[in-house]
């Protein structure tokens, strides 16, 4: 399907109210098992791909290393997938302006850009934030792309929820696809809701605790995991890899996959 095409059936899986559960895949094998589940759409992971190349997350990767690994994605599957480009690989509304064109012409449906500043993990100042959104807005616009505003202070904890939804309502009226303020809580989220612009939610932190029906009746219109997956994966590989050489306990390894399964979805 062309990248036109995964656009707008990505744009129109926002729904407020009836969200698209997006998983976030960190390399091809876990793209194509998500797809094959089912996954309307997909979406990148810098923590998640960061850690395929031994890398911690926040602002490690280079533009052109993202840009190929979203490509890679997106020539696997038959779905819309959104990138996670942090920052926009830069600070200047320019750059971001570029990373969005670059983007598109990767093949991805969508984009996010962040308003802190990597890898200090600064949060940029407001004024900074909106110009660097206004460019993205007027760059994802004349490729064809859906845009992804994430105000993350309250995540990084530079500043409180009442700033995250002063700068995702600043975000949208400037024109912003959607808006992404990852970890607030649910009076915060039905604020953005109220703002007429599809609003994308992380399950993480209290909000892994409710369904994505429940979730739905925020008024929301994306869910998205983050690295949430690939940190459980990590986790297993943690657990397995201690009880091996700890207590030479291999049991856990009666848990794996189906080999049959799992080669069947990667076959499509």
């Amino acid at each position: 399907m062309r990248r036109d095409e995964l656009t707008e059936r990505f744009r129109a899986l926002h729904v407020p109210g009836n969200p698209v559960v997006t998983p976030n895949p960190w390399d091809i094998g876990s793209a194509k098992v998500m797809a094959g589940l089912g996954a309307q759409a997909l979406a990148t992971t810098s923590s998640g791909h960061g850690f395929t190349l031994g890398l911690a997350d926040g602002g490690q990767i280079a533009r052109e290393v993202a840009l190929l690994h979203a490509a890679d994605i997106c020539a696997a599957v038959d779905v819309p997938v959104n990138g996670d480009f942090e920052n926009g690989f830069g600070d200047s509304p320019e750059t971001v302006a570029e990373t969005v064109r670059l983007a598109a012409e990767a093949g991805l449906a969508g984009v996010s850009i962040e308003d802190t500043e990597m890898p200090s993990k600064r949060s940029y100042p407001f004024d900074l934030a909106l110009a660097r959104i206004e460019a993205a807005v007027t760059a994802a616009r004349q490729a064809g792309i859906v845009l992804t505003a994430r105000a993350d202070g309250w995540l990084m904890r530079n500043y409180d929820q009442a700033e995250a939804l002063r700068r995702c309502l600043a975000f949208a009226q400037v024109g912003a696809d959607v808006i992404y303020a990852p970890l607030v809580d649910a009076d915060t989220t039905r604020a953005l809701v109220d703002t007429g612009t599809p609003v994308n939610l992380l399950a993480a932190g209290e909000m892994r605790d409710l369904t994505a029906a429940q979730m739905g009746a925020l008024g929301v219109a994306r869910i998205s995991i983050g690295g949430g997956l690939a940190r459980v994966t990590q986790q297993i590989l943690l657990d397995g890899t201690r009880a091996m050489l700890e207590r030479g306990d291999f049991t856990m390894l009666k848990g794996a996959a189906s080999v049959a399964e799992v080669e069947a979805l990667l076959n499509g």
